[in-house]
Parts: C-alpha cells; sequence; structure tokens
C-alpha cells in the first residue's frame, strides 16, 4: 500500500513530516512518501523521506518564468510527481505533456481526477498511476472509501479496462487506518492524504495510526 502525504500550502515544519514519514516507513510495509512545496523539495529530501512533488508544468528548459520543471524537481531529490490534483487542475492536453516531462525527467506520476470516467481518460495518458478524489470530500476528514465506495471501485475499474498496469489510488477525506484498510479492500493501491498528517499535532503518531492495521 502506497501512503502519499500532500503537505498542500499547509503551514507545517515540512522536514518535521519529512522525519516522521522517514522513520514510520522503516516500521512497515508499506511504502510512505511525502509531497512538500516546491521551494522545500531539496531540503525534504535530505532527510531521507521517500520526496514527491506537488506538481510539474509541460515545459522543457527555456523561458518559462514562474514554471516548474520536471528536471528541476529531479535534481531536488523527488522521485516523482503529482499532476492534476484538483487544487492545480490543467487541461488534458497539459495533463499529457506534464506527464510526458515527468517520464523525461525519470520521476514516476500520479494524475488525479474526479471520477471514474476522468480516471479512464487520465489512465490513457500512460502514468504509472492514478488517483480519484471528489472535490466535495477532500479537506473534510470524510473518507471517500467508505462515504462514497463506488467512486473507488468505479476508478478501479475504468482504470483497468485501459491499462491494467496503471495503479489507482484513491484520495479526499482519507485520515484514519481503517479509511486506508477499506482503500484496499476496494481495489485501490495506495492513498493520498494530506491534512490528516500535515495538520495533524504528531505527525508520526498520525502516520503510525494510518499504517498500523496493515
Amino acid at each position: 500500500m502506497f501512503v502519499l502525504v500532500n503537505l498542500k500550502t499547509y503551514p507545517c515544519d515540512p522536514v518535521a513530516v519529512a522525519d516522521a514519514v522517514r522513520d514510520v516507513n522503516e516500521t512497515t510495509d508499506a511504502r510512505l512518501a511525502v509531497a512538500p512545496q516546491a521551494a522545500h523539495l531539496e531540503r525534504v529530501a535530505d532527510t531521507g523521506a521517500e520526496t514527491w512533488a506537488q506538481h510539474v508544468d509541460s515545459i522543457e528548459h527555456g523561458s518559462n518564468t514562474g514554471h516548474t520543471l520536471a528536471e528541476s524537481v529531479a535534481e531536488a531529490g523527488a522521485v516523482g510527481t503529482l499532476i492534476n490534483h484538483s487544487e492545480r487542475r490543467l487541461k488534458l492536453a497539459d495533463i499529457d505533456g506534464a506527464v510526458r516531462a515527468a517520464q523525461r525527467a525519470d520521476l514516476e506520476t500520479v494524475v488525479c481526477a474526479n471520477n471514474p470516467a476522468q480516471i479512464g481518460a487520465a489512465a490513457a495518458l500512460g502514468p504509472d498511476a492514478v488517483a480519484v478524489e471528489p472535490p466535495a470530500l477532500i479537506g473534510t476528514g470524510t473518507p471517500v472509501s467508505q462515504a462514497d465506495p463506488e467512486v473507488v471501485e468505479g476508478a478501479v475499474e475504468a482504470a483497468a479496462n485501459v491499462d491494467s498496469e496503471v495503479s489507482v489510488l484513491c484520495g479526499a477525506g482519507i485520515s484514519t487506518g481503517d479509511d486506508v484498510v477499506a482503500a484496499g479492500e476496494l481495489g485501490a493501491e495506495g492513498v493520498l492524504l494530506a491534512s490528516g498528517v500535515a495538520k495533524a499535532d504528531d505527525p508520526k503518531a498520525a502516520l503510525e495510526n494510518l499504517v498500523e492495521p496493515l
């Protein structure tokens, strides 16, 4: 089970969360990773925690002020990137371009989508994984794996119908170990979460709770 913690722009200490991710990862068979803000990538990667970017752009080296270059993300120590998170939506052509840019930089890719139909379209672009996240549940503490299991099952089926090699993750409201177990039972191979760890008083304890049932 892959557990990817997105720190968004929450006012947490990214290095402290990364330390917790690294330490808990050593105690479980689950795979834990953290996605900090771009400015924090190198410091977070230096902790030894598996580090992901929150976004890369569909660009190459050149005149692209204010954009995020996949190669720079990789050089900072990231091993993968989210693409098309519901808080950073892209047009389909730009999603495709971002996937290609990430692949060019040897970054793993997780393309986010809102529903099973979009998951099928995302899977057709050839990412390593797709993640279904209904926007209405993001940040609510109400887990998609329990509140709307049909969405997760539909996403798993939609991705499999397009490319059985593309893994499916789910996100939105994931905050407990039971939520993670429920996601796995529905066919998801991982979860995305944010506030459940990033806003926790004790991120390490929150992570231990997430992976304890696995």
